[in-house]
């Protein structure tokens, strides 16, 4: 696993935080499902790239995002709006691909700072800091979580082969 704090110039950063946090940026109402069936919310997402399709107007404005991680194939780009909870809430591990054919890499760009985080399957917990990178192993089980302190967790999910 690796770790980059101020991933993106601050500019870049600024522009791709604007955009996600903007009014005008469209966002859909997806499940998250926690399988203890006591907790299920919703998230908000915007899927960016998916099964070979640019699916979003906004996918350009992420290059430098592409243009720093300078993968062979993306595979699917999507970010993910989680709302404040009174408690923070942690949501079902899961592995994003496995192909044993070839290495596929899962990166996370935190947007913005809070107390939520990624914590996987090593016991492992990535805290939520506006504009770090992590890349890591797609089959690493992974989950991640709501926040309690700010009014939402934001983060770009990645998945690509180099």
């Amino acid at each position: 696993m690796k770790v980059y704090k101020n991933f993106l110039d601050k500019e870049s950063f600024k522009n791709i935080k604007n955009l996600l946090t903007s009014e005008d940026f469209p966002w859909f109402l997806t499940p998250i499902v926690n399988y203890s069936k006591r907790n299920f919310n919703s998230q908000l997402v915007h899927i960016f790239y998916v099964d070979n399709v640019v699916n979003s107007n906004f996918f350009n404005v992420l290059k430098p995002i592409y243009e720093k991680l300078n993968f062979f194939s993306l595979l699917r780009l999507k970010a993910n709006f989680i709302m404040r909870t009174e408690n923070i809430i942690e949501h079902t591990m899961h592995t994003d691909y496995v192909n044993p054919s070839c290495k596929i890499y899962t990166g996370i760009l935190y947007i913005n700072t809070n107390n939520g985080y990624t914590k996987f399957s090593n016991g492992k917990i990535i805290k939520s800091e506006e504009n770090k990178y992590i890349e890591f192993d797609s089959q690493l089980e992974h989950t991640g979580t709501s926040c309690t302190d700010e009014e939402y967790r934001i983060v770009l999910n990645f998945n690509y082969i180099k």
